[in-house]
This record gives C-alpha cells, structure tokens and sequence, in this order.
C-alpha cells in the first residue's frame, strides 16, 4: 500500500501544487444562483467535482457546510468524497477533529477506515488536547494509507494566542506541535504522510519547519488576503512539500464549469511559479 506522503508527492508532481475547498456556504451559493438548501448544496458541489476533480491535486470539503443540511448533506458529502476520488483528486475532509481515547478512535473510523462510506484520503485535525491525544487517528490513517494534517500555525487573529504561548521548554506551542509531528515523519520518502496546516497569511513567525518532512497546508490564499509570493516569507526554503489552498478565489468563478477549471489553472500557474 503507497502511503499518503507518497500519493500526494505525486499528485503535485503530476497535477500541481494546488488544493481547492469545496466550501458551500450560503452566500456562495446564493452568488451562483442557486437556493440555500439541498437541492443548491447538491449542485453546487457536483459541479464543482465535474469541474476540478480529475485536473487538480487535492479538493478539501469542509464538512460543517454540508453537516448543516443533516443526513441529507452527509449524504452529499460522501457522494461528493466518492466522485472526486474516482476522478483522480486526493480528498482533504476538512474536519478539524479532536478528542480523547474512544472518542477520537471513533472520528478516526468515520473518516479514515476503508470501510467508512466517509472514508477520505486525509483529515484535519486539532491537537489542543495534546499530540498525543491524536495517535488513534494517526494509527488508523498510516494503516490504511491516510494522511493527518495537524493545525500548527493558523491564520485566524485568535489563534496566535494559544499557539504563539510559550511552554516550559521555551517552546511555543505550535513549535512543540511542529516538532511531535516531525519525529514521528523522520525518515520517510519522499515525505511523510502527517501534515501540518500553516495559515498563507501569518508571514515570518521564527518557527522552524525545516524538519517536518510531510505536507504543508497553506490556507489562506485568495480572498483572505494572501498571494503565492507570500508562500516564502512563510516558509522560508521549505516549499518543496507547500500544498496551497484555494477556495472562494477559485470558487467565485462558478458556476460555469470553463471558468472554474480556468481559475484553477490561473491558480496553480501562480503557485508553481512562486514555489519554484
């Protein structure tokens, strides 16, 4: 079984270093004509995957925008999962789960056991009960051929003041994250399979993420604010491994299927360019 570090070194080798959100929320929606409800929900993501999933790299559903429509939305969700991946598109479920024990091995099944009709290629998930807390899912993914993306430096204002604090090591929080993540990838190639989800917009923070050898989300791009050139000043050297995600940039273009896959490739023209 090829394992999630290498699958996805291929799929940005061959389709290019580009993830794209499948984000319905309601002013999206209502901005390609479509009605807030089930009917709109199922257009929209459907389109999206006719559109991106058999040209770009990785597609990252967020699941709370398909969550709010209850069992119908998961219903969606896991055809949205199913399609993309028969398309070639590694599927990112943007999840951002986390827990203890039982409770974590549960949201593990749900979303990495091969059996699970949720089954994706990756999730992300929090570690703000303790790395430690996440090694269900860690266990359940590298067994299966999955990946973790581990939240480590985020974008979002708030976030600076859990991750920036400092530990009793001298560490910030999300350098001790950064670290745990990093032993646990040593020594794979061409990378590991756990990631961590480093925000586009955060510029020069101190961190060093020369050792993580695995995956480097970059939300943030587009519409929140950041551009591809900024990918250096986060990340230094390290952009062989940046996976940078889209999404309203991108998703604005819909609902014409042409101009969404033109998006698209604007995207990751752009991102190849500033990752060298």
């Amino acid at each position: 079984m090829e394992s999630f570090g290498q699958r996805l070194r291929d799929a940005m080798d061959k389709r290019g270093p580009l993830c794209v959100g499948i984000d319905p929320h309601g002013a999206l929606l209502t901005r390609w004509g479509l009605t807030d409800d089930i009917a709109g929900l199922e257009r929209f993501a459907f389109t999206v995957v006719e559109a991106l999933a058999d040209r770009v790299a990785v597609v990252k559903p967020q699941s709370a925008f398909f969550e709010r429509f209850g069992s119908q939305g998961i219903g969606i969700l896991e055809s949205t999962i199913r399609q993309s991946r028969e398309a070639g598109a590694l599927v990112l479920l943007d999840v951002k789960r986390g827990d203890i024990g039982s409770t974590m091995s549960a949201y593990a099944s749900a979303y990495l056991d091969s059996q699970s009709t949720l089954r994706a290629d990756a999730i992300t998930v929090s570690p703000y009960l303790g790395v430690g807390s996440l090694q269900p899912a860690i266990d359940l993914a590298t067994a299966n051929g999955a990946g973790v993306f581990v939240l480590a430096l985020t974008s979002n204002p708030e976030g600076r003041a859990v991750q920036h604090a400092v530990t009793a090591d001298g560490r910030t929080v999300a350098q001790l994250v950064i670290d745990e993540i990093s032993q646990v990838n040593r020594g794979f190639e061409p990378m590991g399979s756990l990631g961590l989800v480093v925000g586009a917009t955060i510029g020069k923070t101190g961190h060093d993420l020369s050792e993580v050898n695995g995956p480097l989300l970059a939300p943030g791009l587009g519409a929140q604010g950041a551009t591809p050139s900024d990918l250096r000043a986060v990340f230094g050297e390290n952009l062989r491994n940046v996976l940078p995600s889209y999404s309203r940039e991108v998703l604005t273009a819909g609902p014409s299927v042409s101009a969404l896959r033109a998006a698209a490739v604007r995207a990751v023209d752009d991102c190849r360019a500033a990752l060298g």
